[in-house]
């Protein structure tokens, strides 16, 4: 297997550009808080000799993997098996001059069709990121009533059905368990009104919303944000790469706020206390180019939103 032609980093040489003031650095800091196969790792580790990686995962097979492709910068690697929400407990009292965090499902996870992840590949209804704990998909949708599942699927799907789907899931389930991905499938097609059929795979922003719920996503997004702009050294830069709107609204909202003067309203003149700590590097949302996202379809929905730390606090 070879690891470069299953995994392609989204937007590599972009996130490497941003991060570059930090990463030239003689003793530079890396973290790449959703580690996945190791693919933007490599690429920073190849180009800035000088840079160590901190590398977290949640998923023990991603962090076994990752370490065989790395094993040529052993001296320069330490592994993590933790949310990205735990950066703070991984770094100590080092500080970060670079942390990336590539959001949502990896390769690894919609590749491994025995994951349940992809909606496309008949599997067991699991999406655990980390297989050795919590609840599966299959249990979210063998015990969740009809407005927690509606709750879940408009909330994290953004699904006009939610309703609709949440109603065909508890009649279904109530003649057989819904064990795997093809039996949700089929309940989900069968719900669908026949106008609607053709705009877009039905189960799509469910399995999404099942995913983000099962592995607490953006719970762990909002702690995890604060915490790595609480890890950045001066002149450290975090860039976040984003694949769903609800992801980047809420980075958008988090970077908004944390570059955001803190001076009361009306104050003739700004303060050196009340100044921004953090100031936005990239005006809005950067897309993948076109040449890429039609080399690599799991580009086409990034969104890439970077920040840096010019002061402390």
């Amino acid at each position: 297997m070879n690891l470069r032609d299953i995994h392609i980093p989204v937007m590599r040489d972009r996130c490497l550009e941003l991060m570059a003031p930090g990463l030239e650095r003689s003793d530079a800091l890396y973290v790449d808080g959703t580690l996945g196969m190791g693919g933007h790792a490599e690429a920073v580790l190849e180009r800035f000799e000088n840079a160590r990686l901190v590398g977290l995962d949640r998923d023990t097979q991603a962090i076994a993997i990752a370490s065989e492709r790395l094993e040529r910068f052993a001296g320069r690697t330490t592994f993590v098996h933790t949310v990205y929400d735990g950066i703070l407990d991984a770094l100590g009292d080092a500080r970060a001059d670079a942390i990336l965090y590539d959001l949502g499902v990896s390769s690894l996870q919609l590749d491994e069709a025995d994951r349940g992840f992809a909606y496309a590949k008949d599997a067991p209804l699991d999406m655990r990121m980390n297989q050795q704990e919590g609840v599966t998909a299959a249990d979210i949708v063998a015990t969740y009533g009809e407005g927690d599942l509606r709750r879940i699927f408009e909330r994290y799907g953004e699904e006009k059905l939610s309703g609709r789907y949440a109603r065909a899931i508890i009649a279904a389930r109530q003649a057989d368990p819904i064990v795997r991905t093809g039996q949700l499938v089929d309940v989900l097609q069968d719900a669908t009104p026949a106008a609607v059929k053709n705009a877009g795979h039905p189960a799509k922003r469910v399995f999404q919303a099942l995913r983000i719920e099962v592995n607490g996503e953006l719970a762990a997004l909002e702690r995890a944000i604060p915490a790595a702009l609480q890890a950045l050294s001066v002149g450290g830069r975090l860039v976040v790469l984003s694949y769903q709107s609800l992801e980047d609204r809420f980075v958008k909202r988090l970077f908004q706020d944390a570059t955001r003067s803190s001076a009361p309203a009306g104050l003739p003149v700004e303060l050196p206390e009340h100044a921004p700590k953090l100031r936005l590097i990239v005006r809005g949302a950067e897309q993948a180019s076109e040449d890429e996202a039609e080399r690599n379809p799991r580009a086409k929905p990034v969104r890439l939103r970077a920040i840096e730390r010019v002061r402390e606090g």
